[in-house]
């Protein structure tokens, strides 16, 4: 049901009108899919992430958006492997990985040396939690072995 837009909640430190907090985050969740979408072209600029934040955003403020980016046919998939299994699965990690190196490369040649050594120092904890996080749910894993 939505919320009435004349409804205000006191809260501490204030009150919040719920509609307009209530489009804020629609306006934030499709802030993200357009990023997300920017990440499927872009080196170096993650997908997933921002797609997590719009499907967080939308199931705060929009049932139907909600459902449209949980089932889409392209955002869908790696956004139900998180959520479903708290997996990122192997083609994502390959992707992930090669954009990050890419684009390290690129800045390499491109810039001065302390914007790669900054940004790879950044890349590297992310590249290993990539690298360490499970690529397969707990149950498959131990059928697989």
């Amino acid at each position: 049901m939505e919320p009435n837009c004349q409804t205000v909640e006191t809260v501490p430190g204030g009150v919040v009108n719920r509609c307009a907090l209530r489009y804020g985050l629609i306006g934030l969740g499709w802030l993200n899919v357009a990023l997300g979408a920017v990440g499927l072209v872009v080196p170096g600029m993650p997908t997933t992430v921002f797609l997590l934040v719009a499907l967080w955003a939308f199931s705060k403020s929009s049932e139907r958006f909600h459902t449209w980016l949980y089932q889409h046919r392209r955002f869908g998939p790696p956004i139900r492997a998180w959520h479903d299994h708290r997996v990122i699965p192997p083609r994502a990690k390959t992707a992930a990985l090669a954009m990050m190196t890419v684009s390290l490369a690129i800045m390499a040649v491109t810039s001065a040396w302390y914007l790669p050594a900054v940004v790879g120092a950044v890349m590297v904890p992310v590249a290993v939690f990539i690298v360490s996080w499970p690529s397969r749910p707990a149950d498959e894993s131990r059928a697989a072995s």
